[in-house]
């Protein structure tokens, strides 16, 4: 009998029932995100829907007891794969005071946890990049052999941030992976205003550092991308600059409307290569699950996003008299 691609890969088939239920769980907490944004409960959303591939992927060939992660503000499924839970992203969403990633300050999206080598974000587009550069470098002094994993759109890497980050990272051979998800919209910037080469993966070699282009809804192809980048760089190779190509089904957030300027038909084709439906239909095929253990996922899911918005809805707010804590000296 020849080998499954994951088997080819090195994952065993609870790495990639893992794989899918992430996947899933990231698409399922988004959902309820929007119907509570829409009920007026949760005032903010920004979607993770479409890239869940990408992300789970990338995340799951990181070392994830050691290595670093640089999330952008979409990477639901790169938090819940480096150890959030569905609560603690509910409690994010409904500004509570037991929010870990800011204690309710700051909005849905901006991750942030010491526990889990999650380095706090900001509103601010592709500034976590040269955190990451920063992380690496720190690490590497350290000697500690950790990797960082460095994740934006594909607008963020117009922005300078990005190309200082990339070059202080070539220069000095930094174990940085730069993961650009290209899901090909700047808000509503289309790529095709936004780039001047062909891809965001052409610009790996200005900085010295290799530029793989992979299909962002096939997770064991970013997988496999991912997990030759940390290689290389716990090897001392330096750092890569992945492209995963993927597209956001939902407008760029629960403020946007994207019939502005996309083709809802457009929307619909992108649709049928969601990551989500492609990588159920391989592991049935694989022979790694059954349509009964299927649904067996789906229901455990439904029932773990409920209790979380649940507990969340019913958490409390932060005190008031809490607002500057963290701002200014104690």
């Amino acid at each position: 009998m020849s080998e499954n691609r994951h088997e080819a890969l090195g994952l065993s088939h609870e790495d990639v029932t893992e794989m899918y239920r992430t996947m899933l769980l990231a698409r399922k907490i988004d959902e309820r995100m929007w119907l509570l944004n829409r009920a007026g409960k949760v005032p903010f959303v920004i979607s993770c829907q479409g890239q869940e591939g990408a992300q789970v992927g990338a995340a799951f060939a990181m070392n994830r007891e050691k290595d670093y992660a640089a999330p952008y503000y979409r990477d639901m499924g790169v938090v819940l794969a480096f150890g959030m839970t569905a609560k603690e992203l509910m409690l994010s969403g409904f500004a509570k005071k037991e929010d870990p990633n800011s204690g309710g300050r700051q909005m849905p999206g901006h991750f942030g946890s010491k526990k889990y080598r999650i380095l706090t974000g900001s509103s601010p587009v592709t500034t976590q990049v040269p955190h990451a550069v920063g992380v690496a470098l720190a690490g590497r002094m350290e000697n500690k052999g950790i990797v960082t994993f460095a994740s934006f759109g594909e607008g963020s890497s117009n922005q300078g941030d990005f190309h200082e980050a990339a070059n202080f990272a070539g220069v000095h051979k930094l174990p940085v992976i730069f993961f650009c998800e290209n899901n090909k919209y700047a808000i509503s910037v289309p790529v095709s205003k936004q780039l001047a080469c062909e891809s965001v993966a052409d610009r790996g070699q200005g900085y010295g550092m290799p530029g793989i282009q992979v299909d962002g809804n096939d997770p064991l192809e970013v997988y496999q991308a991912v997990k030759e980048a940390a290689d290389r760089g716990r090897n001392g190779e330096g750092p890569t600059l992945i492209e995963a190509i993927t597209y956001r089904l939902t407008p760029h957030s629960s403020d946007d409307d994207d019939r502005t300027y996309r083709d809802q038909e457009e929307v619909q084709e992108a649709k049928k290569l969601d990551a989500i439906n492609k990588f159920r239909t391989y592991l049935l095929e694989a022979g790694v699950l059954t349509e009964e253990q299927i649904k067996a996922i789906d229901e455990e899911i439904a029932e773990e996003v409920d209790e979380a918005t649940e507990y969340a809805e019913n958490a409390p707010y932060p005190d008031p008299e809490s607002t500057l804590k963290h701002v200014y000296a104690e």
